[in-house]
């Protein structure tokens, strides 16, 4: 498999090579990734298509490293812009019990002031993460961020999904009492 320096340089030649090299090496994860958001293959496969026309016209300039991070947060942004368009007001899929599972700890953005509070947020969730064992940290954020069920999250981790449940509530129990003792207002 062709090494993710050799890809970024297809990009910046604008060989049209450097997509499918990317799909081939990321595009599984992407398709997944998408697929857990917006809960339709269709939708998946579109968002996944405009990821890739999203780093095609960031990169150049963007030299991105790891490519793989940079791939994925491109397509769950689509992705979850796909989502929140077509919520309507109906509860879809997972996604959007696993945000409601969450929202409980994090603030609403809407304005310049709420968007500060978030970067704010980032960094001290980026502290609490630390706290948490690797496997906890794992778990919460295939949860969280990947948007994976229970059960997939218990095949990975090779738990029950019980565990995977019961494991996910005391990490929000913990992530709500770090919160109060750093008086992060939610």
């Amino acid at each position: 498999m062709i090494d993710d320096e050799k890809i970024i340089e297809m990009f910046f030649d604008r060989s049209e090579q450097g997509i499918r090299e990317l799909d081939m090496k990321y595009g599984k994860i992407c398709h997944n990734l998408s697929f857990n958001i917006v809960n339709n293959r269709q939708d998946a496969e579109e968002c996944v298509n405009d990821a890739y026309l999203g780093a095609w016209n960031t990169i150049p300039p963007a030299h991105p490293n790891p490519l793989l991070s940079y791939i994925v947060k491109i397509v769950r942004n689509v992705s979850l812009k796909n989502y929140w368009t077509k919520k309507a007001a109906k509860r879809n899929g997972h996604y959007t019990i696993a945000l409601e599972e969450i929202e409980g700890c994090i603030a609403d953005q809407k304005t310049v002031e709420d968007a500060i509070e978030v970067r704010e947020f980032a960094r001290v969730l980026e502290k609490f993460l630390d706290t948490l064992t690797l496997e906890n940290r794992v778990i919460f954020m295939r949860r969280y961020w990947f948007a994976d069920s229970y059960k997939d999250i218990a095949e990975l981790m090779g738990l029950s999904e019980k565990n995977i449940s019961v494991r996910l509530t005391r990490i929000r129990e913990k992530l709500k009492q770090y919160l109060k003792e750093r008086e992060v207002f939610i």
